[in-house]
């Protein structure tokens, strides 16, 4: 299936806005969050407008409804990511996740000396909730460096590290730098030592089709709103062995099969993570989101589309006086980000100058302060490329850069 980026843009109605001063919308911020086509924001306002209601709570029509299309949401989704709706937990986010990896597994299988490890190039939510648990356990966290040469990790560093750990968190794609990280290799190193090991694919799942159950992975998070689907919605992947030796992290109603006042007999599997109301609508506009990308988008054909532009762009900003790439975007595995700075322009003034050509793009360290500290700098600029960017909104992203650079540096 050829990638008909016309028929895609087409879909997403944003696409077609002009903002307050005349330009229209270029959105290179898609490593922030994606933009959602039309087909998931009908289905999320048909479920208000027509059958909500709260899921698993009562006998009537709507409720049964409801409840219908959010655990058919679950089948579907978790048959998308390659795994079963068993081994699925909706979270907020893929935030969320990785800290029900933290309060939900590492609580209850960690102590004081037990070694987790990650890397200088996370995003904080895959380093915040690890250095808390040091301070509350006592357990031995290690970091793995970033070559800041080639922009990778240093996986000499990482075979060292892994060493007696018990588990190993690592982030699929750098929301930074855009490297594609050996998550595979990762996986074989964490396993020779009997670790557990969690993904951070908030960043990979838009590029990528996940095969979670051959991937062979303890957890993984993703993020709804990054791939086409809505916010306020995640899920954990969790194998099986790993569920069973999980813990209640947040506590309250639909987590429990019986509560006396003495004692509360909790329910299993995932069943036991998603307490309080369920996020029902969001469900069903993710449910819409893959279904969208499995008829729309051939992933193998998105990554060749994203990395040209990407590519692209960080050769010809590369030329641009005072500009600095971070990483390298032209790389075949790399997934359309290019982080860059100008020298003498302020990273948040640059970021100012171009939303006045209408060019949409993030400002700051992206959560990612390790990385930013290792770089050398306190932020970057980031544009981020998705499936329905073209050459041309590229060609004047560079063209519109050029004559900012001329006139204010």
């Amino acid at each position: 299936m050829a990638l008909d980026v016309e028929s895609i843009r087409s879909q997403f109605p944003i696409l077609q806005r002009t903002l307050p001063n005349g330009k229209k919308l270029v959105y290179f911020d898609n490593a922030a969050t994606s933009q959602k086509p039309l087909a998931v924001i009908d289905a999320m306002s048909d479920f208000y407008k027509n059958y909500h209601a709260n899921a698993h709570r009562a006998n009537h029509t709507l409720a049964d409804e409801s409840t219908a299309a959010l655990e058919g949401a679950r089948d579907r989704i978790s048959k998308f990511f390659g795994t079963s709706e068993s081994q699925m937990i909706y979270t907020g986010s893929a935030t969320e996740a990785m800290n029900l990896v933290a309060y939900g597994w590492a609580r209850y299988n960690l102590s004081e000396g037990d070694v987790v490890v990650t890397t200088e190039m996370e995003h904080h939510a895959n380093i915040v909730p690890w250095q808390e648990l040091s301070k509350e356990r006592g357990i031995e966290l290690r970091y793995v460096p970033v070559d800041t040469e080639k922009f990778t990790l240093d996986y000499d560093a990482m075979e060292v590290a892994v060493e007696g750990a018990s588990l190993v968190c690592v982030g699929h794609v750098s929301n930074v730098l855009g490297v594609r990280n050996d998550i595979e290799r990762v996986i074989q190193m964490a396993r020779s030592q009997g670790a557990r090991i969690a993904i951070d694919s908030a960043q990979g799942a838009p590029h990528e089709k996940i095969k979670f159950d051959d991937l062979g992975a303890d957890f993984l998070s993703v993020a709804a709103h990054k791939m086409a689907g809505p916010t306020g919605i995640g899920c954990l992947l969790v194998s099986e062995e790993a569920l069973s030796e999980m813990g209640p992290f947040l506590t309250g109603g639909s987590i429990v099969k019986r509560v006396s006042l003495e004692d509360t007999l909790f329910q299993e599997g995932y069943a036991m993570f998603e307490t309080g109301t369920p996020r029902m609508a969001e469900a069903i506009g993710w449910r819409v989101a893959v279904d969208w990308l499995e008829e729309n988008v051939d992933f193998e054909e998105a990554h060749e589309h994203v990395q040209k532009i990407a590519s692209w762009m960080a050769s010809r900003m590369r030329e641009i006086p005072g500009i600095t790439v971070f990483g390298y975007p032209e790389r075949e595995e790399a997934i359309g980000v290019v982080s860059f700075l100008h020298d003498t322009i302020q990273a948040q003034d640059l970021g100012y100058l171009l939303d006045a050509g209408g060019f949409a793009v993030r400002t700051g360290h992206h959560c990612a302060q390790p990385l930013m500290e290792a770089m050398g700098v306190g932020s970057t600029n980031r544009a981020s490329v998705w499936i329905y960017n073209t050459m041309e909104e590229a060609e004047a992203f560079v063209s519109h850069l050029e004559s900012i650079v001329s006139r204010f540096s």
